[in-house]
């Protein structure tokens, strides 16, 4: 029986950082989402995102590396992971017609905890105490923020809810897969996926698209896309549990757009909440990069 190769502290260190730019990058591609949304249908928004990014991956690849970068010979786990990643961009995406962008986003941002439970359960990763205490920490800050007493937890919550639990196995399966196959494999099949599949729902809603909304469509595919490579080549390079607590930096960046973009100003438990998410992050990653 082979020994589990663990990754280096440079390694988890690199891919800790490159998470954290692709949360920035998601952050701010839902805040230009939740503009579009108060325009549009929820799944022609869905598909700016899956069309722009099997535009942009099919051009960066060539025609001659297309059809070698489709073959695998994991095609049922692309798929899951490619429909798991569709539910959670469709599930967040609907979520903001209903609630703010930082209430949203620190409910979605449950999924580290479901993360670094399913990398333990099924990926074989060590859950040790550190990286148990970071979570629960973060997920404290979480609930800080949104404070469920104060009225929050409605039937439109269980979307975000939903929406973690899809990004948990979504990323799962990055990891799974990204320890075998090169970023752009899992880029392509999502992207082709995600694109035929919103291209057919798109028919049934669409609405024309105004010439002055062109550039916040086309940076929504191109922000999808630089955030969706930034999460494959985290996850496979750096253990989900280890880099999984990052993901709550997305509270933070949601409320920053909130109140840039939309007038949501955060009260003072939000900016705890936010405080106690980050110390967590910064914790966990100050123990992950010591040297073993």
């Amino acid at each position: 029986m082979n020994a589990k190769i663990l990754p280096t502290a440079a390694a988890t260190r690199k891919g800790i950082l490159i998470l954290m730019l692709g949360v920035a990058l998601f952050s701010t591609m839902d805040a230009v989402a939740k503009g579009l949304l108060q325009s549009y249908p929820t799944a022609q928004v869905v598909w700016a995102r899956f069309i722009g990014q099997a535009v942009l991956v099919l051009v960066i690849l060539g025609p001659k590396r297309i059809g070698p970068t489709l073959r695998t010979p994991y095609p049922w786990l692309h798929m899951a992971r490619s429909g798991f990643q569709l539910a959670t961009t469709a599930l967040f995406f609907l979520s903001l017609g209903y609630i703010g962008l930082a209430e949203a986003t620190a409910l979605a941002d449950t999924s580290p905890l479901l993360i670094t439970l399913g990398a333990a359960l099924f990926l074989g990763e060590k859950l040790g105490p550190r990286r148990i205490a970071g979570v629960v920490v973060a997920m404290i800050g979480a609930l800080i923020i949104i404070r469920p007493g104060a009225g929050l937890f409605s039937p439109a919550a269980l979307l975000p809810l939903a929406c973690a639990f899809c990004y948990a196995i979504s990323a799962l399966l990055t990891r799974l897969v990204g320890q075998k196959e090169g970023p752009a494999t899992s880029m392509l099949h999502a992207a082709l996926f995600g694109a035929v599949a919103t291209s057919i729902a798109v028919i049934f809603v669409w609405h024309p698209i105004a010439l002055a909304d062109l550039p916040r469509f086309v940076a929504l595919g191109c922000l999808g896309t630089a955030a969706q490579f930034c999460l494959i080549r985290a996850f496979s390079m750096a253990e989900a549990s280890a880099i999984a607590p990052f993901s709550y930096l997305g509270i933070v960046y949601a409320t920053l757009f909130g109140i840039a973009f939309y007038g949501e100003y955060p009260d003072f438990w939000a900016v705890i909440g936010a405080l106690v998410i980050a110390g967590s992050g910064l914790y966990v990653w100050h123990r992950e990069t010591i040297k073993r």
